[in-house]
């Protein structure tokens, strides 16, 4: 009796501290959203209609093989024993989950889903890392140019042209690309255009291969920033005109403060923390790369191993992918969180403080 008290007693305490101490609700939640997305793919593939380990059977099985050795050899690429319960293959599914362990492809001669996501990973990361670097600086920079000439022939110009990039599908954009810079202007040659690097090249850290790796990936690059960059310039330009119109900006005016003094040191940090937020979260996106693009310009990153996963169904590879992306974003979110705590000393976090 005295035992059953004291755990509930730990698990009371265990929850005040979690309900007082914001880092642990933070890990909590993100903890909660990862498995919560584990768990829906997991069950998803196997309730749907012909779902991909039936197909995989099936296949086995009209190529000679006996019902038996395709559901061992079925259970073989899935990582997971088919013949247990289904409750058994999800206890399972988590503990590899946990471990890195996502399965093995279907298609890829079993090949493990994390060894070709590591494959793809760095091309992506690459490829998206940058445009968001060179978006984020470019937004920040042009935005406040905006800003700072409201209702002039430059803000009209830039803002019209921020709206119709921001409003353009980046499909579009990609397909205009290689009409006019590859077809019609013949600026870059179409092979440039396609794959991360030259046939017969290795990767390795030498001026050679970086300077090839850039020469394919700059007209994605192009379309990337081309795509993204009007919302980070109307989103600067509107937060840049609200801190202009704060109080204290006003004061420092009537102190006869210079421009450059209220620009550094009033509008900048301020205006742009809205945008750090945006930063933090749009890195947990830079992991899944875009589907389209990297299958228009067949770049082989992970947006390139999802849209082959998808017309292949094969589902391991997806729920990987899936899963990839959702940690990434979970993070990334948790990241901005701080960040913005730590760029906003009124709203800087300490302990059960908010």
């Amino acid at each position: 009796m005295t035992t059953t008290i004291q755990t509930r007693f730990d698990l009371l305490t265990f929850w005040y501290q979690l309900k007082s101490n914001y880092l642990l609700q933070k890990i909590a939640q993100a903890i909660f959203v990862i498995w919560f997305v584990a768990s829906v793919t997991f069950f998803v593939v196997r309730a749907m209609p012909g779902n991909a380990v039936d197909i995989l059977i099936q296949d086995l099985t009209l190529a000679g093989v006996s019902p038996e050795d395709a559901l061992n050899q079925a259970s073989l690429l899935v990582g997971l024993d088919l013949n247990k319960p289904v409750y058994l293959q999800y206890t399972d599914y988590l503990i590899n989950v946990v471990r890195g362990d996502f399965g093995n492809s279907y298609k890829s001669q079993g090949l493990k889903v994390s060894e070709l996501i590591v494959q793809v990973l760095p091309w992506t990361l690459f490829s998206v890392g940058l445009s968001l670097i060179i978006t984020f600086t470019l937004g920040i920079a042009l935005g406040a140019i905006m800003a700072y000439n409201h209702d002039t022939w430059i803000d009209h110009l830039l803002s019209n042209i921020a709206a119709t990039l921001d409003a353009v599908s980046p499909y579009l954009i990609g397909l205009l690309a290689i009409l006019l810079i590859g077809v019609t202007w013949k600026w870059v040659p179409i092979t440039d255009m396609r794959g991360a690097m030259s046939p017969g090249m290795q990767p390795e850290f030498s001026f050679e291969f970086i300077a090839d790796i850039f020469i394919h990936v700059r007209v994605l690059l192009l379309v990337y920033v081309l795509s993204s960059i009007g919302s980070w310039m109307l989103q600067m330009k509107s937060s840049t005109i609200a801190t202009l119109g704060e109080d204290y900006v006003t004061v420092a005016r009537a102190r006869g403060l210079p421009d450059s003094r209220i620009l550094t040191a009033y509008v900048g940090r301020n205006a742009t923390l809205p945008l750090f937020t945006r930063l933090a979260i749009s890195i947990g996106f830079v992991v899944g790369g875009s589907v389209l693009l990297e299958t228009l310009f067949t770049y082989r990153g992970v947006g390139f191993l999802l849209a082959k996963a998808l017309s292949d169904r094969d589902y391991p590879i997806m729920q990987g992918v899936f899963l990839i992306i959702t940690i990434s974003v979970v993070f990334a979110n948790l990241f901005a969180d701080f960040v913005y705590g730590w760029l906003d000393p009124r709203i800087r976090i300490s302990g059960g403080e908010g």
